[in-house]
């Protein structure tokens, strides 16, 4: 290539024709050949027949050579169109392609996130002049990370394969399918206002469709969904104009309340619904910045032998110190974290100051501490379990893990592994809510368990409910059966601590013998006993020599 050095060292390029300069000058050429071609051929052409005849001169020499050239150049010019069309047609093939790529998921061959808004606006438009509605419907499968993490990226993309197949059959003439990213699609169905119902048959026939069992390699696996619906009327969003972005944000909202409301099912998107997703999200920031900041603390719930009436240990809860949150229970921040992800971050916090508490009691009382189910999850969470009992130098004997029977069922294989794994270290492991789950005779026993505890929905009730009765009188049997202890949880009356002592030997917590109370307040408790540690539980002027009959 031609060039020259500048004066700071770069290569500046010759002056080049281009391409699109280069394909003119072809096609001035080849047009000024067509043109030469006739003026010469008319009088070239007429010589040649006439020599051939033997009845004139030959042809001149330098017009038969002009006629050549002109020929050569109209080849040259009809074999660079031939070209030019050939790119041209190539070009548009491309441009064909890259438009359908950036308007389609590639996995699914639906319509995509960025191509789904404008072919929504362009679809309502018609509607509107039709005197129609647009239902616009978000889609969600249900669990789907748990499914993809347990089979596999492949298995994954065939579900959603088959899952856009069932709804693409499903699917009105006129109505738009759309693959969001991830787990999530989109249907916009237009429809007439008299004729809402048929939105809800679609919808529940969605639902019913994407129940049916899926096949995955080997495997036949059952995938639900969630939907959520927003309207493009006036009656779902009076306040503003709709638009395809705001109805997606709609039925995100109804999705998402579709999936708290039990999962396979759909709800229609209403406006009180945004304010309890904004009061979420606020939730969720709240609940990141309060693990950071360390505003979540353990409290203690005394654990009572009811035999001698003393306290044998205290269950860990967790309790949130929030200025603005400070009525969120655990029951509502808990399920919270774990789905953000910051259940291991909160409850390892939690777990560590509770050891830290728990080393300045009497060595004979127990700390037992929750374990949600997806830090059961863990492969490792075994080893960080003693990690933390090694930082805080305390005994392993003395810590009990409650996990529930919900983990149990989730990964028999990983839950076994974690067991094995506590238990020789001497960490005692208990299964709590015994009776609201579905583990059998061989789980406990296999499980190895060191502990039952009877779910409070049970136990409240029993003076009340004979049924519920039987079921603890039949818990205590097994318990017995099987050489496990028994807790009791929601003892909140002397009736019920009656029932319990004419079953047998249990252990007790509930509202009967106080409140869960802060590490200040169970350590000043303590103290009055005589249970804190370097005391002698033999001192006379212990307060705690005396059973514990009622409330504190």
């Amino acid at each position: 290539m031609g060039g020259r050095v500048g004066s700071e060292g770069k290569i500046h390029d010759a002056p080049r024709v281009n391409r699109a300069d280069r394909d003119v000058l072809a096609l001035g050429i080849g047009i000024a050949a067509i043109i030469m071609f006739v003026g010469t051929g008319g009088n070239v052409m007429p010589q040649v027949v006439h020599s051939l005849q033997g009845i004139g001169l030959p042809p001149d020499r330098l017009l038969s050579n002009a006629l050549l050239l002109n020929i050569a150049l109209i080849i040259f010019g009809l074999r660079r169109y031939r070209d030019l069309t050939a790119e041209v047609q190539e070009r548009r093939r491309a441009e064909t392609t890259a438009r359908e790529l950036a308007e389609t998921d590639p996995l699914t061959g639906c319509l995509n996130r960025r191509s789904i808004g404008p072919a929504t606006d362009k679809l309502m438009a018609a509607c509107a002049e039709r005197g129609e509605i647009v239902a616009f419907m978000m889609i969600d499968i249900d669990d789907f990370k748990r499914i993809n993490d347990a089979n596999g990226h492949s298995a994954g993309d065939k579900l959603l394969q088959q899952c856009a197949d069932r709804i693409g059959e499903l699917m009105p003439e006129r109505g738009l399918l759309a693959r969001l990213g991830g787990d999530e699609f989109a249907c916009v169905v237009p429809f007439r206002a008299a004729t809402v119902e048929r939105i809800d048959d679609f919808a529940d026939r969605i639902t019913r469709e994407a129940a049916r069992p899926v096949a995955l390699d080997d495997l036949a696996m059952d995938v639900t969904v969630s939907v959520g619906i927003a309207r493009s009327d006036s009656t779902a969003m009076p306040d503003r104009p709709v638009d395809a972005q705001e109805l997606l944000h709609m039925a995100d909202v109804a999705m998402y309340v579709a999936k708290k409301s039990g999962k396979s099912r759909h709800c229609w998107f209403e406006q009180s619904m945004e304010q309890e997703l904004r009061f979420r999200n606020e939730l969720e920031q709240a609940i990141r910045t309060g693990v950071q900041s360390g505003e979540f603390t353990p409290y203690y719930e005394q654990q009572i032998d009811l035999q001698t009436g003393q306290i044998s240990g205290f269950e860990m809860l967790a309790r949130w110190n929030s200025d603005r949150f400070r009525a969120v229970g655990p029951d509502v921040f808990i399920p919270i974290a774990e789905e953000i992800g910051l259940i291991a971050d909160l409850s390892e916090a939690l777990i560590r100051q509770a050891l830290r508490d728990a080393k300045d009691w009497n060595p004979r009382l127990t700390l037992s501490v929750n374990i949600s189910p997806v830090q059961m999850r863990d492969p490792w969470f075994a080893q960080k379990l003693l990690k933390l009992l090694v930082e805080a130098n305390f005994p392993p004997n003395r810590l009990e893990v409650e996990i529930t029977e919900t983990c149990v069922h989730e990964n028999i294989a990983v839950v076994r592994s974690l067991i094995t794994s506590l238990k020789n270290q001497g960490v005692a492991i208990s299964l709590d809510d015994f009776g609201s789950g579905y583990s059998s005779l061989a789980q406990l026993r296999s499980l190895s368990f060191d502990r039952l505890k009877i779910d409070r929905s049970f136990v409240t009730s029993m003076p009340g409910s004979h049924d519920n009765a039987r079921i603890v009188e039949a818990i205590a049997s097994l318990g017995k059966g099987l050489g496990l202890p028994i807790t009791a949880e929601g003892v909140e009356t002397t009736e019920v601590v009656a029932e319990l002592q004419r079953l047998g030997r249990f252990m007790a917590q509930g509202y009967l013998y106080g409140h869960p109370e802060t590490a200040a307040q169970t350590r000043e408790r303590l103290a009055a006993l005589g249970l804190l540690a370097g005391r002698s539980e033999d001192e006379p002027d212990r307060a705690g020599s005396e059973p514990l009959s009622g409330a504190a």
